[in-house]
């Protein structure tokens, strides 16, 4: 079945590569969401946080570590609907 997404968000810990992984193979916006627990030197997210800031992938928006509120929030205003103008 066809499926489409307007808006997609990727939560990832320790090095972070993921978002930047899933942008390179969807055409929506990649919503990143770094947190703190994972193993390894993820310093608290720090390490995630500044992997998915330097994300060479067009189309990533990064949010704050451990921030899903505002994720979710920055997805429903990407795929809220428009008023035709």
């Amino acid at each position: 079945p066809f499926r489409s997404a307007g808006a997609i968000v990727v939560a990832a810990g320790m090095d972070g590569a993921l978002p930047g992984l899933i942008a390179g193979l969807v055409s929506c916006p990649v919503i990143a969401l770094p947190t703190s627990v994972g193993y390894g030197a993820a310093f608290e997210g720090l390490a995630p946080l500044l992997t998915m800031l330097n994300s060479c992938a067009p189309g990533v928006g990064v949010v704050n570590i451990d921030n899903g509120y505002g994720a979710a929030h920055l997805a429903a205003q990407i795929t809220a609907p428009r008023p035709a103008s």
